[in-house]
């Protein structure tokens, strides 16, 4: 069931909020100005957790780029890794984002970007000049993001004059981060969205613990 929104604040701006789910019927709430990120809050299957951990046990890639079709996601998963049965339940889940994406957007391909982290790839709030994003981490901790209102955007980047981002002003303070469980899959507004500009989603990578391992799934378009 999607929240209800608002279309203006008291001071007639956009708002810009999240709408969440538990289902993939929540992703066409995209397409409304005011939402800047739709999540589906999933509960993994075993077989895909055991599939992800065995993954990360015995794959020695680190990245893997492809531009995929719901058609062929299988096939260049399989050359990128052996063929095994936990690639297999893997490229299933995979295959099932790709189809959602593609057709939430009327595109035929996408950009796949599999990454194993073992530390945080952006670990600063940023945007990200693109026009939507598709994330999910499959193990390990999860993307963080701020709720747009109260954010002082001129602290982002060289903005925040070295300053860590709980220190830099762009934020009232720490409770206002948010963040996604492993699991949940997000689509997240960039700058580059329809009217969008100056209110794409400010995220960041999680910090990790040490030893610790994440996988993250992100789709984008691609020409």
């Amino acid at each position: 069931m999607l929240a209800s929104v608002e279309t203006l604040n008291e001071d007639n701006t956009m708002i810009r909020q999240p709408v969440s789910g538990e289902s993939v019927d929540v992703f066409p709430a995209i397409y409304q100005q005011q939402t800047n990120i739709a999540i589906w809050h999933r509960e993994m299957p075993e077989q895909l957790t055991s599939a992800v951990d065995e993954l990360l046990k015995t794959s020695i890639k680190k990245q893997v780029i492809l531009k995929v079709s719901e058609q062929d996601v299988h096939q260049q998963l399989y050359e990128a890794f052996e063929q095994t049965n936990a690639v297999t339940v893997l490229a299933d889940d995979i295959a099932q984002l790709v189809a959602m994406f593609c057709c939430l957007f009327g595109v035929e391909h996408a950009g796949l970007r599999l990454t194993v982290l073992e530390h945080a790839m952006c670990p600063r709030f940023h945007v990200d000049r693109i026009p939507c994003r598709l994330i999910t981490t499959y193990q390990g901790a999860a993307t963080q993001w701020l709720q747009h209102d109260g954010l002082n955007r001129t602290k982002l980047g060289a903005g925040s004059q070295g300053l860590p981002d709980e220190q830099s002003g762009l934020m009232p303070d720490g409770s206002q981060i948010q963040q996604l469980n492993s699991g949940d899959v997000a689509l997240l507004k960039g700058e580059m969205w329809d009217e969008q500009q100056g209110a794409g989603l400010v995220h960041r990578s999680p910090p990790l613990a040490e030893g610790e391992s994440r996988l993250l799934l992100t789709l984008d378009f691609i020409q």
